[in-house]
Protein backbone atom coordinates (compact mmCIF):
# COMPACT_ATOMS: atom_id res chain seq x y z
CA UNK A 1 0.00 0.00 0.00
CA UNK A 2 2.21 2.42 -1.25
CA UNK A 3 4.83 2.54 1.90
CA UNK A 4 2.34 2.21 4.56
CA UNK A 5 2.17 -0.41 7.04
CA UNK A 6 -0.51 -2.67 6.57
CA UNK A 7 -1.81 -4.77 9.29
CA UNK A 8 -4.64 -7.64 9.58
CA UNK A 9 -8.22 -6.45 11.37
CA UNK A 10 -7.10 -9.02 13.80
CA UNK A 11 -4.12 -7.76 15.22
CA UNK A 12 -5.88 -4.38 16.00
CA UNK A 13 -8.87 -6.07 17.48
CA UNK A 14 -6.41 -8.45 19.35
CA UNK A 15 -4.21 -5.18 20.68
CA UNK A 16 -8.10 -3.54 21.50
CA UNK A 17 -9.04 -6.33 23.13
CA UNK A 18 -5.67 -6.87 25.45
CA UNK A 19 -5.80 -3.06 26.42
CA UNK A 20 -9.50 -3.83 27.26
CA UNK A 21 -8.63 -6.81 29.15
CA UNK A 22 -5.86 -5.10 31.27
CA UNK A 23 -8.21 -2.11 32.17
CA UNK A 24 -10.82 -4.87 33.06
CA UNK A 25 -7.89 -6.96 35.53
CA UNK A 26 -7.01 -3.27 37.09
CA UNK A 27 -10.51 -2.25 38.10
CA UNK A 28 -11.27 -6.25 39.37
CA UNK A 29 -8.22 -5.34 41.25
CA UNK A 30 -8.25 -2.40 42.25
CA UNK A 31 -12.52 -2.82 43.74
CA UNK A 32 -11.42 -6.90 45.07
CA UNK A 33 -13.64 -8.47 42.68
CA UNK A 34 -11.99 -11.60 41.77
CA UNK A 35 -14.14 -12.19 39.19
CA UNK A 36 -13.30 -9.03 37.12
CA UNK A 37 -10.02 -9.90 37.57
CA UNK A 38 -10.17 -13.44 35.77
CA UNK A 39 -12.42 -11.76 33.13
CA UNK A 40 -9.92 -9.34 32.28
CA UNK A 41 -7.25 -11.92 31.91
CA UNK A 42 -8.48 -13.94 29.93
CA UNK A 43 -10.04 -11.27 27.92
CA UNK A 44 -6.19 -10.35 27.61
CA UNK A 45 -5.06 -14.48 26.67
CA UNK A 46 -8.33 -14.37 23.68
CA UNK A 47 -6.44 -10.97 22.39
CA UNK A 48 -2.87 -11.96 21.98
CA UNK A 49 -3.95 -15.32 20.18
CA UNK A 50 -6.31 -13.13 17.90
CA UNK A 51 -3.14 -10.64 17.81
CA UNK A 52 -0.79 -13.66 16.72
CA UNK A 53 -3.32 -14.90 13.98
CA UNK A 54 -3.37 -11.61 12.73
CA UNK A 55 0.04 -11.47 12.83
CA UNK A 56 0.47 -14.96 10.90
CA UNK A 57 -1.75 -13.59 8.31
CA UNK A 58 0.49 -10.86 7.45
CA UNK A 59 3.36 -13.16 7.14
CA UNK A 60 1.34 -15.06 4.78
CA UNK A 61 0.02 -12.16 2.60
CA UNK A 62 3.41 -10.74 2.86
CA UNK A 63 4.88 -14.45 1.45
CA UNK A 64 2.21 -14.40 -1.32
CA UNK A 65 3.32 -10.83 -1.88
CA UNK A 66 6.89 -11.64 -2.07
CA UNK A 67 8.16 -9.47 0.16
Amino acid sequence: MNGVLEMNKDRVEGAAKTVSGNVKETVGKLTGDQKTVAAGQAEQKVGKVQNAVGGLKDTIRDIQKGK
